[in-house]
């Protein structure tokens, strides 16, 4: 078994963790995968172990694919833990429970550990399902999770910042992947939430092992492209689900997730090209320029 659904009311057991861990090999790592907003376990059209994160969704609607079939978690060589929580009801008590979800998924973390310290552990998650993994790193044993995407992250920078600051926890390397079609999405949490401050829409600059990714920066797209992922333009003007339903976008997670690409690449990849300098004619001898 290649996906593991897990629920924040049924955590699975150190044993039953133990006992999938010991078919993988040694060096294969573990993909945790958090939904964001909307869904629940259990909830019949909105369980997220029957859509986003089950292996054999097929839906109509372009933005339901399946994320360990787009990540290629379904082998032998991997697992894939599916986290689902109660993202469900209004976007203040979501966003409350999700630092909730955040230290139960710490103690999943633990609990693999604790039965196989070696083995990489890597986090992908979307929309308000950042949050939970941000709630999530500092309960974490330091160095336990390797790398971290974030989707659209429906968090703030200054909690953000601080879960990077921290002396304690995993401190990973994390990528924070958003475009402009996301922009009306931002703007509705920070009005639900006008006290926090900047959301990470505005990104999180300077900080060490942090890296934004502006999809729509100009010079952003070739750049990965020369790094041979070609990732489709947005279409729709709004968009919350375009960082995971742009072609080619999946390919880039593969490659962060198992260190192809390095954070180091992605962060000269988000740097915007240099604007050209003026070109100043040049002056002769006993030329006057005006």
């Amino acid at each position: 078994m290649s996906v593991l659904a897990v629920s924040q009311s049924a955590l699975p057991s150190s044993e039953a963790l133990a006992a999938m861990l010991d078919r993988l090999p040694e060096a294969a790592p573990v993909v945790v995968l958090i939904h964001g907003y909307r869904y629940a376990p259990g909830v019949p059209g909105h369980d997220p172990h029957d859509l986003i994160l089950s292996p054999d969704v097929r839906d109509p609607r372009r933005r339901i694919i399946s994320w360990p079939r787009h990540l290629r978690l379904l082998g032998d060589d991997t697992l894939a833990v599916a986290f689902g929580w109660n993202a469900r009801g209004g976007i203040w008590g979501a966003y409350r429970r999700a630092g909730v979800a955040g230290r139960d998924l710490a103690e999943v973390i633990a609990r693999i550990k604790a039965v196989a310290p070696d083995r990489p552990i890597h986090v992908l998650a979307h929309s308000l399902g950042a949050r939970v993994a941000l709630a999530t790193l500092p309960h974490c044993p330091r160095g336990s999770v390797q790398r971290v995407i974030l989707i659209a992250g429906a968090a703030f920078r200054a909690e953000a910042a601080a879960v990077m600051a921290s002396d304690t926890g995993a401190r990973p390397e994390v990528l924070h992947v958003r475009g402009p079609e996301n922009t009306f999405f931002e703007a509705l949490l920070r009005a639900a939430f006008p006290w926090a401050g900047p959301s990470l829409g505005a990104g999180l600059p300077g900080v060490a092992g942090w890296v934004d990714l502006a999809l729509d920066r100009p010079g952003v797209l070739p750049s990965l492209a020369r790094l041979g992922h070609r990732i489709a333009p947005h279409r729709a003007r709004i968009c919350h689900w375009s960082g995971y339903t742009r072609p080619g976008i999946f390919g880039l997670y593969r490659a962060v997730l198992s260190g192809r690409v390095p954070m180091a690449a992605l962060a000269r990849a988000g740097v915007p090209p240099a604007a050209p300098r003026p070109i100043r004619p040049r002056r002769r001898a006993g030329q006057t320029v005006r």
